[in-house]
């Protein structure tokens, strides 16, 4: 009677919906898992909150301020648009990768478009919604999918190694652990002050997650962001709160609530970019944003599917059909509701390191985000000193892969270094894939093997050389 009741309860836990859905024990996972990756991943994200809006708004650059959407509204497009869009990513696709605006083409988006190229920022953002329905169109139509599944396995091994150096590099920047680009330091690259708050900071909570994960304690690298957290507030609290130069940003807040503005949302639904700048330019504006939308999500998807043994024996991911297009709507999203571009993050692999496994890890983080838009005072203490420990370690475990490239082989090896090098060095998974693939190709036709690189292959490189080419071609034509 008793092992019936055992069974029974058993089975009970195994058909209960979340179960059903999600295939949690199936994954290898368990909710208790499920719960600590999807807070990780959360935690590791949560920049983007105040970030995004800081770079669209010109927040600190008061030449620029009111050229950008505002703040406050940014904000809340930033947390509804990647609430939403990962909840679906969860939901449809039922993987736990994390959507939110995408650092880099937020950049481009101020500092390009709306600085260099003087659009007003509602046709910015409508140059971000065409970029994301032409890649709609692309998945739609099984292109994007037949691309991803052309890359040969030692340049998608080489994408997610050079993704893991692109995280742990990112995480030594967020720390101050190393100086990056600073035309003062003599040096591209030169370790950080080690005598100031927020490096103290850094060290303390990687030593701390370098503890717990050589313990192999569950949830290392969540708790070591807390414990630097609090360590962050304890700090910045004694140097009178003057070791973090932003408000804000780990202090004990003075609020908790705060109601959500939407006043820009939809603005971004705007096609003033060809009557600013003219069809053909604006045609190549869209195009090099897409290359690069398009790319970036590739490196990330392969990458992490990689690191959580997703791929099948061809590098292939199931069901990546609705990975990208869960990802190309967050760009058409994202653009509309003048959130810029939102995308895949790479940061969904911290989640993943924990061992997340299923789209209820989307599910909550989504769910996370949008419960932000009320409570983004309390996600605003976690400063990037804090999460930097966890992408170092996330960094070093996605770097693994680098076992199987043949670096013995020349033809194999060299394009493989080279995708390995310049995402970190570039700050751009876009750029690493792309010297890949051109660097492959080319050493495969001086070698009269050309015919062994998929055409879909030839038809990406020769993508990227036009992408590469851009801005000689808009000098040299006057564009």
């Amino acid at each position: 009677m008793g092992v019936g009741n055992r069974s029974l309860g058993a089975s009970q836990a195994d058909t209960s919906w979340i179960e059903k859905f999600f295939h949690i024990r199936q994954s290898g996972s368990t909710v208790g898992t499920e719960l600590v990756a999807d807070v990780t991943t959360f935690m590791v994200m949560a920049y983007i909150i105040f970030v995004n809006p800081s770079i669209l708004s010109f927040a600190g650059i008061p030449d620029l301020q009111g050229l950008g959407p505002g703040f406050a509204p940014t904000m809340a497009a930033t947390c509804l648009v990647a609430g939403v869009m990962t909840i679906f990513m969860g939901v449809y696709a039922k993987y736990p990768f994390a959507l939110a605006s995408g650092m880099g083409l937020n950049a481009v988006v101020a500092f390009q478009l709306i600085v260099g190229a003087k659009l007003p920022w509602q046709a910015a953002m409508g140059v971000i919604f065409l970029e994301g329905v032409a890649i709609t169109v692309l998945v739609v139509t099984g292109f994007r999918e037949a691309v991803m599944n052309a890359i040969p396995m030692n340049l998608k091994r080489a994408i997610g190694v050079g993704i893991g150096l692109f995280i742990f590099f990112i995480g030594l920047v967020d720390g101050n652990l190393i100086l990056w680009g600073s035309k003062d330091l003599g040096t591209p690259v030169a370790l950080g002050n080690f005598t100031t708050g927020p490096v103290l900071v850094s060290i303390v909570g990687l030593f701390i997650t370098i503890f717990l994960m050589a313990r192999r304690v569950k949830g290392a690298l969540l708790i070591g962001i807390l414990v630097s957290t609090v360590a962050a507030i304890i700090v910045n609290a004694a140097s009178g709160y003057t070791a973090w130069a932003t408000p804000g940003t780990a202090v004990v807040p003075t609020s908790v609530l705060a109601l959500p503005d939407f006043s820009t949302f939809g603005q971004g639904f705007n096609f003033g970019v060809f009557a600013k700048l003219g069809v053909i330019t604006a045609v190549l504006t869209i195009f090099s944003l897409m290359l690069s939308d398009f790319f970036d999500t590739m490196g990330t998807v392969i990458g992490i599917g990689g690191q959580a043994g997703w791929l099948d024996k061809n590098g292939q991911l199931p069901r990546l059909k609705r990975v990208l297009l869960v990802d190309s709507l967050a760009a058409v999203f994202g653009g509309g509701a003048s959130a810029s571009s939102a995308t895949t993050y790479i940061e969904s692999a911290a989640g993943v390191g924990e061992g997340g496994r299923t789209g209820l890890v989307s599910v909550v983080v989504g769910a996370l985000f949008l419960l932000a838009m009320f409570f983004s005072p309390i996600a605003g203490v976690v400063p990037s000193q804090a999460t930097a420990p966890a992408l170092i370690i996330v960094g070093f475990l996605m770097a693994a892969g680098v076992r199987d490239i043949p670096f013995d082989d020349f033809e194999e090896g060299l394009p493989a270094l080279l995708t390995i090098a310049i995402m970190p060095f570039t700050y751009s998974i876009t750029n690493g894939i792309g010297v890949g693939f051109i660097s492959y190709a080319f050493i495969k036709l001086v070698q009269g093997k050309g015919g062994q690189v998929h055409w879909l292959l030839w038809g990406t490189a020769a993508a990227f050389l036009l992408y590469f080419a851009l801005p000689w071609l808009k000098v040299a034509f006057g564009i």
